[in-house]
């Protein structure tokens, strides 16, 4: 497995970039009202601050600025990612890798 260095910066300002599994799709803009509304819940149950973001057809950009004593945006990342697949429509492929996985997207 890899060992990711991450910063635990507690309410540092970090950029991310965040790519579907499968770089031909759409579903970030397909369901984009989806997405919003993840992110949203996510902010009231985990707060940061959302600096700028950028939203394309198969990848985001994101600036978050992180709450004092808090450096945890991967559970925040999690939550997004795991819900936004949730709430996709079951009539969405998934790739049989994913599948065999029980992964969405």
């Amino acid at each position: 497995m890899m060992q990711y260095r991450r910063a635990r910066t507690a309410g540092g300002t970090f950029f991310f970039t965040v790519n579907l599994a499968e770089r031909n799709r759409t579903l970030l803009t397909d369901h984009i009202d989806v997405l919003r509304q993840v992110v949203k819940q996510t902010q009231i149950n985990h707060p940061f601050i959302i600096d700028a973001m950028v939203i394309l057809p198969e990848h985001l950009h994101a600036i978050w600025t992180l709450p004092p004593n808090d450096p945890d945006f991967s559970t925040r990342w999690r939550i997004i990612k795991s819900n936004f697949s949730r709430a996709l429509p079951k009539t969405e492929r998934i790739n049989p890798a994913r599948k065999k996985k029980s992964e969405n997207t």
